[in-house]
């Protein structure tokens, strides 16, 4: 995946949407378990989260800034290696869900 450092062009327009934040992570975002952030785009979207919260970003993304191979981002019910990636475009009102992954047997 590309870097989610991208800059905001001047032909896209923020939406607000909501970051909720899983229990184990929520340690590194001052305990939050919902965000309220504006951003076009996935991407966008992480790009503040590292600079908001640069711990829970190192736990979402790792050092080549790719989303951690662990780590599931969700919008609504929708994830996004299903749409268009760290590309997917926000609406307003949209629910981003950071899921780590379940496994074990």
């Amino acid at each position: 995946m590309n870097s989610p450092r991208a800059q905001l062009s001047p032909t896209e327009k923020a939406a607000s949407v909501t970051l909720h934040i899983p229990a184990p992570l929520r340690q590194y975002c001052g305990g939050e378990s919902e965000l309220a952030l504006q951003a076009p785009s996935v991407r966008a979207l992480l790009a503040q989260l590292e600079l908001r919260h640069p711990a829970l970003y190192r736990c979402v993304c790792d050092e080549t800034t790719a989303v951690r191979r662990h780590i599931n981002i969700f919008i609504n019910t929708n994830h996004i290696r299903d749409r268009e990636g760290l590309d997917t475009p926000l609406t307003t009102g949209d629910a981003v869900s950071i899921r780590p992954a379940v496994s074990g047997g």
